[in-house]
């Protein structure tokens, strides 16, 4: 079983200090839940998780599957089963989904076996209806550009059924409910909760309860000053909703 395991992670841009000493495991199977403020590093640990080149990592290891995926390009993170959906995804005029995921899928296995000549149109037209169908998703979709005139729900649905497609082994979800209302964040929690398998560990980054209450966590953690200063079950997210995070600031006096 795949787990991606961060330790003691130092990382900041433009000589700014944001993550101090990140510690956290997550296993295929598990969905984790990692909540905090604005401005504590979350979404920073999700960008430097996948690699993003304006944020340097100055202490620590992140080892997935027994590489030290720091060394790694984004390219090679995705490949070796790892998966990020944006908090707000990027609009693609003129390339379909259907055309972005196709072209994706064929990416990946020409760089795992270069005589690869990709998945073939009617192979990859039943698998797509396949995920949409278990999405629960009107096919229209598929010829749509990615993103273009999608709304705040439709952008995080393409999103879902990109990781639907490509089938990573750990998915990133940053902030997956930003911008959402509530029946776009109940349909794109069912998308979620749909591909949860022991094959798939999910980390979701949240600022609210509420996404919650639709994708169950096993383990919920806290992050304030750059690190994660509090672990526990689902009764964690709850506290904070009638708490605040006041009681954390108070016996953290580093944090933010």
């Amino acid at each position: 079983m795949s787990e991606i395991v961060i330790s003691n992670l130092h990382a900041g841009i433009d000589g700014k200090e944001i993550l101090m000493g990140v510690d956290l495991t997550v296993k295929q199977g598990e969905i984790h839940a990692l909540m905090g403020p604005n401005g504590t590093g979350k979404s920073t640990l999700a960008y430097i998780l996948m690699g993003h080149p304006k944020y340097e990592v100055t202490q620590g290891e992140v080892y997935f599957k027994g590489r030290n995926i720091l060394d790694l390009e984004p390219d090679e993170r995705s490949r070796l089963g790892l998966f990020l959906a944006f908090q707000y995804p990027v609009a693609i005029p003129g390339v379909s989904v259907a055309n972005f995921l196709r072209t994706a899928i064929n990416s990946r296995r020409k760089a795992e076996n270069p005589d690869d000549k990709g998945i073939t149109i009617p192979e990859f037209r039943a698998m797509l209806k396949e995920r949409m169908d278990l999405l629960k998703m009107d096919h229209v979709f598929a010829g749509r550009y990615l993103n273009e005139g999608f709304s705040g729900g439709e952008k995080k649905r393409a999103e879902i059924l990109q990781m639907a497609a490509l089938q990573p082994e750990i998915a990133i979800l940053d902030e997956t409910d930003s911008g959402l209302d509530i029946d776009a964040l109940r349909i794109v929690s069912d998308g979620v909760n749909t591909l949860r398998s022991e094959s798939l560990g999910v980390l979701v980054i949240t600022h609210y309860q509420r996404i919650l209450n639709y994708i169950k966590p096993e383990f919920v953690h806290i992050m304030l000053g750059g690190r994660i200063v509090e672990s526990g079950g689902p009764e964690l997210a709850l506290t904070l909703e009638k708490q605040g995070y006041d009681w954390l600031r108070e016996r953290e006096p580093i944090s933010s």
